[in-house]
């Protein structure tokens, strides 16, 4: 497994970076978000690496960061994103604004990438809430998504809705925000079920 390259940079372009490495060219597939680090040719550059091996081609994949690395190898275990759009989406969104997407849900945003369509930016949303969290925690915040401890009436509620056909995805924002406006003491899982059903039918 070759997971880091250290040597001169011989060319490069917004999607592909040639790497002298001991005599050796090592031709890396890059997101722009890498392409924007590289330094000038001829100078030494360091890219994290993934060797993604298929039935019918070996490709090697370059990352400036160990970040844009892990986001990387997260997207491409996600069924229906293979590795070609994975780059993609790292060269279409920057990570702050793809963590963002994740955590608030936004297919429309994620589904503006060529290659991810509704079906897989849900599946991306749901495989990678989790993930993305202990990435970025701070996404979290900006993105205005719902805090990642939630009550266990609301979870309740979550679910229930769940059952009678609403999407998770789809869901989760609008009741977390109807159980936060709701005084404590009217937290119970009929009301905001209630509520939330009101929120939801009124869009």
């Amino acid at each position: 497994m070759i997971s880091r390259l250290r040597g001169t940079l011989a060319e490069a372009s917004f999607t592909e970076a040639l790497v002298e490495c001991a005599g050796v060219g090592y031709s890396v597939f890059i997101p722009i978000c890498t392409y924007d680090k590289l330094p000038k040719a001829g100078e030494e550059v360091t890219l994290y690496t993934v060797l993604v091996v298929r039935e019918d081609d070996m490709s090697l994949y370059g990352f400036a960061t160990k970040r844009e690395l892990k986001i990387f190898n997260l997207l491409n275990m996600v069924n229906g994103i293979g590795a070609k759009t994975a780059l993609n989406i790292l060269s279409s969104m920057n990570i702050p604004s793809f963590c963002q997407a994740i955590l608030s849900a936004d297919v429309k945003a994620l589904k503006k990438i060529n290659g991810v369509g509704p079906k897989s930016a849900e599946r991306m949303i749901v495989e990678l809430r989790d993930k993305i969290r202990d990435i970025d925690p701070a996404a979290e915040f900006a993105a205005g998504a719902p805090p990642a401890a939630i009550d266990r009436n609301t979870e309740d509620a979550i679910m229930a809705l769940e059952k009678l056909g609403f999407q998770r995805i789809k869901i989760q924002k609008c009741v977390v925000d109807v159980a936060s406006s709701l005084p404590e003491k009217e937290r119970s899982v009929e009301n905001i079920i209630r509520h939330s059903l009101q929120s939801l039918n009124k869009g």
